[in-house]
């Protein structure tokens, strides 16, 4: 029999701490290393799980502001990122009632498949663009990022935690 973890009140998540994320994210992608099969894209996860988290903070045009920095700074076709990106946005926020409701393996599915879309979009459009198939193994980041999912959970709700500790005096 599986015990299921209680769901705790967290704090409210400053906007210093999903900005810090977000240019955290960044940086990691635009780190020179655009060519490594498997590299998952920290900006799409993070996006993802902000969205789904906070969705009246972060949106779509930010998700479009993010995908045409991307583009930019990788050397991208322009708006290929940010298609995808709002894209993406937009089926997470669409769902974020949904997938909270589930445990977070199966929000990583979820999430896989976003990411999914997200990068044949991409693809899409580089191929509308005269570009050639980057092959199957492209689609290895999605996977390798959606098995990052709990992992990102877990840090990126840390500074929201309450503690542990029952204070008797104090109901919640």
């Amino acid at each position: 029999m599986i015990k299921e973890q209680p769901h705790r009140i967290l704090r409210p998540v400053s906007t210093e701490f999903m900005v810090l994320t977000v240019v955290l994210a960044v940086v990691f992608n635009l780190l020179p290393w655009r060519d490594v099969i498997g590299l998952p894209d920290l900006v799409a996860l993070v996006l993802v799980f902000w969205c789904i988290h906070q969705p009246r903070r972060i949106g779509i045009g930010l998700a479009w502001l993010l995908g045409l920095l991307m583009d930019a700074g990788n050397g991208a076709l322009i708006g290929q990122h940010a298609f995808a990106y709002s894209v993406i946005a937009f089926a997470a926020l669409a769902l974020h009632r949904r997938i909270l409701w589930f445990p977070l393996w199966h929000q990583a599915a979820h999430v896989l498949i976003m990411l999914l879309v997200g990068q044949a979009l991409m693809v899409t459009v580089r191929l509308a663009a005269g570009g050639t198939f980057p092959g199957v193994i492209y689609f290895a980041g999605s996977l390798i990022a959606a098995a990052l999912w709990p992992v990102a959970t877990f840090l990126l709700l840390l500074p929201q935690r309450r503690p542990e500790d029952v204070d008797l005096n104090r109901p919640i």
